[in-house]
């Protein structure tokens, strides 16, 4: 007969044991320590023996933006000040609105004056999502019309500042434009954002735009939400100031006044507007069908090489140089290199990077069709000679009447108003004398004498823009037409065609640092009219560098 102590002796399974079970004789843990065990604990949990503080009052939910239950408003300690003491911002209504937006734009939230009280419709005054609506799209006009990123967060700025929302912070880079604002420290921000999907040169539109900012800038001018609504929805509608054959006509004189400026005669002229003006219909024919601007540009560089080729072959004595240099005047991308660069030197690096993508996209266009043409009329035996550009004559007064046609035509082609033409024509005249001036009788470096005329031109077209509280593009982009590297770049296409690619890479260069000088001059004359004249803050410690670029 089996013993039962020796059965409860023999070991069990191992479903049956396990090696966390107490051992024979241990007492089991009771209930208080099983719960001990399994609660969860922490390393800030009060230990035991230790009694908690009790409120007196009943607790209420805490905030990281409430005050303390411990904060004494008599025994609190002093605020921290600076040893330089706290900067006062002063911001003089007389100066303009750009100024006034961009001082405070640069600032820290925290440091920005609080807005004067606006006159409201009612007490509640208009919905945020609306007033941040109509500062998107105002943003997008501006943004699609050319104008830098950061006087597009200062428009933007300015708008919502006008309608008492001061607490925004605008962005804006190549394609989306979007504002935060956020009421106070415990309110959860408002965010909206638009994205930019066409772009067109319409210098009146941008005007109108800026005007409309002005207005709403101005604490005197209460304008509605609505009628701010209205005037902008009758912007988009207008028209454009110029028919489509003007803008033709206008391509075609920039070429021949372009030819003009690097030597050509009459014959020349005729051949270079006759070429542009080709092309520029080519363009739009393929702009119906859908094809992007990439194919534009090549279309559109063809014609003017086509017509220098074939006076060449024809052995009419012209020079076809000249007729080449000026088709491509008119299809240089000024306006949107001057504008990338700008992005870059104030900061704002991905806006620049994809305006200078897109100057490079446009570069690649004019290359492939000029060099199509010319790898063609080598073959065919033309002799087009790339050292022509050393044998220029020196025609001072025939050039600046170029110069100052080859600007009225360009303000044309960017859709200006009719105001604006002449000031901008004369601007114009001023870089091409100063430039003739250094390079030609001065004996000073190309690209020397096109930094130094660029910077007269955008000194000349800021002091224009603060006169008329505008933007500075209708009185700037013009001017630089005349300081375009077109010569540069075809004798660089010319000695590619010809096998001479060292020779073409030496002269591309000399383009594109030529492109380069004219981007930064424009931009140095600009900030050296802001240096120089009054600006509000100057109170608080001097000018604040742009944002992301004040260094250490």
């Amino acid at each position: 007969m089996a013993d039962p102590e020796a059965e409860d002796r023999k070991p069990h399974s191992d479903e049956a044991r396990s090696a966390f079970s107490p051992p024979t004789g241990v007492a089991p843990p009771g209930p208080a320590a099983a719960d001990e065990e399994s609660s969860t604990t922490s390393e800030f949990a009060l230990p035991q023996g230790l009694d908690a503080p009790h409120p007196a009052g009943p607790e209420h939910g805490g905030s990281a933006f409430s005050t303390p239950r411990t904060y004494s408003a008599r025994d609190a300690p002093p605020a921290f000040t600076p040893a330089t003491g706290v900067p006062l911002v002063s911001l003089t209504k007389d100066a303009p609105w750009q100024d006034r937006m961009r001082t405070m734009l640069r600032m820290p939230v925290t440091e920005r004056p609080a807005p004067e009280p606006v006159h409201k419709e009612d007490e509640s005054g208009p919905a945020v999502p609306r007033v941040l609506d109509l500062t998107l799209r105002i943003g997008e006009l501006l943004l699609a019309g050319g104008e830098g990123a950061e006087d597009v967060e200062t428009a933007m700025f300015a708008v919502c500042r006008s309608y008492g929302l001061d607490r925004c912070e605008p962005n804006v880079t190549f394609t989306l434009l979007s504002i935060s604002h956020q009421p106070s420290l415990v309110d959860d921000p408002v965010t909206a954002s638009r994205t930019v999907r066409r772009r067109g040169t319409d210098y009146t539109r941008l005007a109108a735009v800026y005007r409309l900012v002005d207005d709403l800038s101005d604490p005197e001018t209460a304008i509605p939400l609505e009628d701010a609504y209205r005037r902008l929805a009758e912007m988009r509608r207008n028209r454009h100031p110029y028919p489509g054959w003007v803008l033709t006509a206008s391509g075609g004189l920039l070429a021949g006044a372009a030819s003009v400026l690097v030597g050509g005669d009459a014959i020349v002229f005729v051949a270079a507007a006759l070429g542009a003006m080709l092309g520029d219909r080519l363009a739009w024919l393929c702009a119906g069908r859908g094809l992007p601007e990439f194919y534009q540009f090549t279309v559109a560089a063809m014609p003017p090489a086509a017509i220098g080729v074939a006076l060449t072959l024809a052995h009419v004595d012209v020079n076809a140089s000249a007729v080449i240099t000026g088709g491509l005047f008119a299809l240089l991308p000024g306006r949107a290199l001057v504008a990338g660069v700008q992005d870059g030197l104030t900061g704002f690096y991905i806006t620049a990077s994809a305006r200078l993508l897109e100057v490079m996209y446009f570069f690649v266009g004019i290359v492939s069709g000029v060099l199509l043409v010319l790898y063609f009329g080598v073959k065919l035996g033309t002799q087009l000679n790339p050292d022509a550009a050393l044998s220029l004559s020196e025609r001072p007064l025939i050039q600046i009447a170029a110069s100052m046609l080859l600007s009225l035509t360009f303000a044309v082609l960017l859709q200006q108003e009719r105001s604006t033409v002449l000031a901008v024509t004369l601007n114009g005249g001023v870089a091409w004398s100063v430039y003739g001036a250094m390079h030609y009788a001065g004996g000073l470096s190309p690209v020397a004498s096109t930094a130094v005329a660029a910077g007269l031109v955008g000194l000349f077209g800021q002091l224009l823009s603060r006169y008329r509280f505008a933007s500075a593009l209708p009185y700037t982009t013009a001017a630089i037409g005349p300081l375009l590297p077109g010569s540069a770049t075809y004798f660089g296409l010319l000695s590619i065609a010809q096998n001479n690619v060292d020779k073409g890479l030496v002269s591309l260069t000399k383009a594109a640092a030529l492109a380069m000088a004219i981007a930064i001059g424009v931009n140095l004359g600009s900030e050296i009219s802001r240096l120089f004249l009054r600006l509000p803050g100057g109170s608080a410690g001097g000018r604040r560098a742009a944002k992301r670029t004040r260094g250490f």
